[in-house]
């Protein structure tokens, strides 16, 4: 894949992973937990998976005869140990279970576990992105900056967000606090601390999907002061001048694009 195919694989992981710790934190107990998004994580890797009794396990690393497995289950264990040793542990049958010796494995697996939930969501997502080249030229960035300005003068609202996603990515860039947020607009930003240590953000990119307008603020706002947050609203609302708007957004940004990493 090329930088751009592999830089959106990226985004995806992350943003998946996120969810499903996101779902492990909000969750009552821990008993429920978003196993979509972490089947999509998993199918992003490419690992093999195969149901075993009542068991759903993806073989994270599969080059001995203990592998690192994974149990899509509400504990979401990696295993480092043989298939049927966690199909045991995990899911006895009446014979296994009659073994004093299968029985402490079956109460105790310590010894074969080596993460559980939000640590094994990482590592997940860490194998994912392992290998992805992220190296860039400036052929790369121009590419995405021509996109967004196609997209955007064809009011293709998903290339939009796909070409600012992309750049919030290469610039470090998130999406903003709740204080920020406006009906039907995209809206992300740099944080960053002022001289009084105050964490303000500074630049913002805000696109308007219902009319399609993209607009570029680069006053820091603290989003703690109503002073500032009105300035940005009135940006928004289209009562206050933007930096930047339109297409010349992408140009902007494309230029904050550190230099060519190859």
């Amino acid at each position: 894949m090329g930088f751009k195919q592999n830089l959106l694989k990226k985004i995806e992981a992350d943003q998946l992973a996120s969810q499903v710790i996101r779902s492990l934190k909000t969750t009552d107990s821990g008993s429920r937990f978003d196993k979509s998004a972490m089947r999509q994580l998993l199918s992003l890797g490419e690992f093999p998976s195969q149901k075993e009794r009542d068991l759903e396990i993806y073989i994270l690393e599969n080059d001995a005869e203990k592998k690192k497995l994974l149990v899509l289950d509400n504990g979401l264990a990696i295993y480092h140990t043989t298939l049927n040793d966690v199909c045991m542990r995990k899911s006895p049958t009446v014979k296994e279970m009659l073994s004093i010796r299968n029985a402490f494995k079956i109460l105790n697996d310590k010894d074969v576990v080596i993460s559980k939930k939000e640590k094994s969501v990482k590592t997940v997502q860490s194998m994912v992105t392992a290998g992805l080249d992220l190296t860039y030229t400036a052929a790369d960035i121009e590419q995405i900056e021509k996109e967004g300005q196609a997209s955007l003068e064809g009011r293709y609202t998903d290339g939009v967000i796909e070409a600012l996603s992309l750049f919030a990515e290469l610039l470090d860039f998130e999406k903003v606090p709740r204080s920020f947020h406006e009906p039907h607009h995209r809206i992300w930003g740099r944080k960053r601390e002022n001289a009084a240590g105050r964490t303000v953000w500074s630049p913002i990119v805000a696109y308007a999907m219902a009319d399609n307008r993209l607009q570029l603020i680069d006053t820091p706002i603290d989003p703690l002061d109503t002073t500032q947050l009105d300035h940005f609203r009135q940006v928004i609302d289209g009562q206050a001048e933007p930096a930047g708007k339109g297409l010349s957004v992408f140009t902007h940004l494309k230029e904050l694009v550190p230099e060519c990493r190859i």
